[in-house]
This record gives structure tokens, C-alpha cells and sequence, in this order.
């Protein structure tokens, strides 16, 4: 709590943008000591990288192993953080009344959220790091109009799936939310199109898979990372449920 106060000059509180980012500093060290949210965005990746790579679930998709499966797996890092990870710490921050006390002062309720996203997006740019490192060495060389289209897609998605994860963990109890997001990240992580595409699955499912924000979202990395173009249905579709997943939110939230 001593972080909303950081830097400020003797005597005198610190401005609005300092509390946020000494909250949001706070934060994204919480997540980065939290040994099982490590494993949940940086393990669960990379093996799922290092999987793709390694056998033959991609073949026939028209490009190598790793150029495939690397646009996915930065699309799960973005679900595992943004979704799971801060969807069950926030949910047990409201058990605890953490939040409740948090939102009374100078911080404010803005000023929290406004810090669990900037945690997400360090956990994020961690997570980016190691994945494209290790991609590299095993082979990916992305170009740079597909980099520099992918990162703000990626930020797109790390808010969607803020919103929807903030959503969750303001609305149901913590154990719910914990079975809910996990359970979450399973399913859409292997049938959601956000790690697998769309062709892998029936047409049916497929068809079913281009609605969800994580279809939307892994349509959209591997658009920008293998073509170099914007796919301009799956960035409505993501849109939508930024919008949508953050006006619930706002409206649904309960902070104790």
C-alpha cells in the first residue's frame, strides 16, 4: 500500500500518474513472485512452442512449424496473463478486501485498474521477450512490418482479455473464478483458434471459432506475422468484445 505514496516529494502526495505507476510496478511484481502464475505464462508457452515446433500438428499449413506456431503461442500469452493470471489475482484481491480498501484511496478505482493493466502489459512484454527469443534460436525470423503490425494487435488482446478476466473476477466468487478462467484457458487455448488455426478444426467449429475473442485474436497475429496484413473481420470481432467485455465490467463490477 506504501507504493501509492512513492517519489513524492517530502510532505506532499504523490500526482495521480505516479500512484498508477507505483501501482502498476506493484502489481506486475506480485505476478512475476507468484510461482504458479510463472509457470501459467512463461512455462505452459513455451512448451507449447517447443511442441508445435517439434511435431507434426502444423504440417500442411503452407509455412514451417515455427512461423506457424509463434504467432499463436504470443496470442496465449496474452490469454494467460490478461485472462487467467490477473481474472484469479483480482478475484481473490476482492475476497481479501483488498480492493475495496484500494479503491478509498488517493488511487482510486481508475487508478487500480489503470495499474493492473500496466502490470499486465510488463508481465506481457517479459513473456514477449522470452517467447521471440527462443522462437529465434529455433528458427522463426519474422518480418518487420509483421512485428511492428503484431505488437499493438497484441495489446488489443491483452485488453480484451483484461476486461473479460476484470468481468469475471468482479461478478463470482474467488473459487469460481479460479475454476472458471482455468478452465477458460484450457479450452480455448486447445479449441478457441487462438494457439491452433481455424483450418485445423470442421468447418463448423471453425465458423464458431472466428466469433470468439481468442479465434479473433489468433487470427490476427498470425495475419501480421506471417503476411504482413490487418484481417479485418477478426479485428472487429475483437473490438467487439473489448467494448462489450469492458462496458460489463464497468457496469457489473463489485469491488467487495
Amino acid at each position: 500500500m506504501s507504493t501509492l505514496f512513492h517519489d513524492a516529494p517530502a510532505g506532499l502526495p504523490a500526482s495521480l500518474p505516479r500512484r498508477v505507476i507505483s501501482q502498476g510496478r506493484y502489481e506486475a511484481a506480485a505476478m512475476l513472485r507468484n510461482g504458479e502464475q510463472l509457470v501459467l505464462m512463461i512455462v505452459m508457452p513455451l512448451l507449447g512452442l517447443v511442441a508445435l515446433a517439434v511435431t507434426p500438428i502444423l504440417d500442411g499449413m503452407g509455412n514451417s512449424r515455427i512461423n506457424i506456431a509463434t504467432p499463436g503461442i504470443l496470442a496465449l500469452c496474452a490469454l494467460s496473463t490478461a485472462f487467467t493470471g490477473q481474472g484469479i489475482a483480482t478475484g481473490f484481491d476482492r475476497r481479501y478486501g483488498v480492493l475495496r480498501f484500494l479503491s478509498t484511496t488517493p488511487l482510486g478505482k481508475a487508478g487500480l485498474i489503470a495499474g493492473k493493466v500496466i502490470a499486465v502489459l510488463v508481465a506481457l512484454a517479459i513473456q514477449v521477450v522470452i517467447i521471440s527469443t527462443v522462437a529465434v534460436f529455433l528458427g522463426w525470423r519474422p518480418s518487420a512490418a509483421g512485428v511492428a503490425l503484431g505488437i499493438p494487435l497484441l495489446v488489443l488482446g491483452a485488453a480484451t482479455f483484461t476486461a473479460l478476466g476484470l468481468l469475471i473476477a468482479g461478478t463470482v466468487r474467488p473459487e469460481a473464478t479460479l475454476a472458471i478462467t482455468n478452465l477458460g484457458w484450457i479450452l480455448l487455448a486447445a479449441l478457441g483458434g487462438i494457439v491452433l488455426p481455424a483450418a485445423k478444426f470442421s468447418a463448423t467449429m471453425a465458423g464458431i471459432v472466428a466469433w470468439l475473442p481468442s479465434g479473433a485474436l489468433g487470427t490476427l497475429m498470425r495475419a501480421a506475422l506471417l503476411q504482413g496484413r490487418v484481417d479485418v473481420f477478426a479485428i472487429v470481432i475483437l473490438l467487439a468484445w473489448a467494448v462489450a467485455g469492458s462496458i460489463a465490467a464497468i457496469k457489473w463490477f463489485k469491488w467487495n
